[in-house]
């Protein structure tokens, strides 16, 4: 596996990793179970985002002083691509956790803990899965392929799928744990278990973790075959998906309330796969640059918010005034 990160590089990042993550759960632990505000969501929202891009302008200096400004600006590309595509991939899995909580009715204070747990999970599966896809694609070449069209698959299924909601409560991880375990209805604050009349019962909390985990597995066999055909560097890859789950709690709670308008999202990421799919299947014939590979990603993505957004308000517009409460 060819990769630009150095042993030091490697083991910097991971020590980055653990100490934010130490330091989400110590302020979680300050605060204390609450309700996460917008003004909250977005001041973190802001400082992952530009933590991500502190790190690529680090990353670019370090290359561009050692191996060249080539060298240097290629890899950076490819790292804003791959943080741009799972950033944009990750508002899916925000939509799914948004039904998760509502269905199951996590109250909003409780709600922060088990994105966090989700995000340590997701942390480590993605880890073990980009090392042992890095590995495949380095030992099976012909395996590009195979990703390329999965994700075209993906991405057309994607957007018939558009606009459905999934129906939870035939979920088979659902079902299964409703066989195998006892679940109570009511919380017990944050807690995953309580005491029922001597008997061990599992709270829907612990349910939405489990549910949260297989979801991201799901979203990871997409995402990261994504990135892998923007660069086949496991350093790269790796890192970008990192700091795009790093900002995914953040992200969850800023867009919660307007999930509702970006329903057009759904259609671009179709679009991204499906390019992303067509890039990858191409590799060994066309060549596309990085450069253009960023222009089209971005502009489907800002494409379909823009849209959205201007749906959202014209439909706004058109609806009928609000009537006065009776007397």
């Amino acid at each position: 596996m060819e990769t630009i990160g150095t042993w030091w590089m490697w083991a910097g990042f991971a020590v980055f990793v653990v100490i934010a993550i130490g330091v989400d759960l110590l302020v979680m632990e300050r605060q204390g179970a609450h309700k996460v505000t917008m003004g909250e969501a977005a001041r973190w929202s802001l400082l992952w985002f530009s933590l991500a891009f502190v790190f690529v302008a680090i990353l670019w200096w370090y290359l561009d002083s050692s191996q060249g400004r080539e060298v240097a600006n290629t890899v950076s590309m490819q790292f804003i691509t791959g943080y741009l595509v799972e950033k944009s991939l990750s508002v899916d899995n925000i939509f799914v956790f948004l039904m998760l909580f509502s269905y199951f009715a996590v109250p909003p204070q409780y709600q922060k803990r088990a994105l966090i747990i989700g995000i340590i999970g997701a942390i480590v599966l993605r880890t073990l899965l980009i090392l042992a896809g890095a590995w495949l694609l380095a030992t099976f070449h012909w395996l590009l392929y195979v990703f390329g069209a999965f994700l075209v698959v993906t991405g057309v299924k994607m957007w018939f799928a558009a606009g459905q909601e999934p129906d939870i409560a035939t979920n088979p991880v659902l079902r299964f744990l409703k066989k195998r375990i006892r679940i109570t209805d009511q919380f017990d604050g944050e807690k995953l278990s309580t005491m029922i009349n001597g008997v061990k019962h599992y709270t829907p909390l612990f349910v939405v973790l489990i549910l949260i985990g297989t979801t991201d597995i799901i979203f990871a066999v997409d995402s990261i075959p994504a990135i892998f055909a923007i660069t086949s560097d496991p350093f790269i890859v790796l890192t970008a998906n990192i700091f795009a789950i790093l900002g995914l709690r953040a992200l969850y709670f800023l867009l919660a309330d307007l999930a509702d308008r970006f329903h057009l999202l759904a259609y671009g990421l179709a679009l991204v796969l499906v390019f992303i799919g067509g890039k990858m299947l191409l590799i060994d014939f066309v060549k596309i640059p990085i450069g253009y590979a960023l222009l089209v990603t971005a502009t489907l993505i800002a494409g379909s918010i823009f849209l959205s957004l201007r749906n959202s308000g014209e439909a706004a517009k058109g609806a009928p005034p609000a009537l006065p409460p009776k007397a």
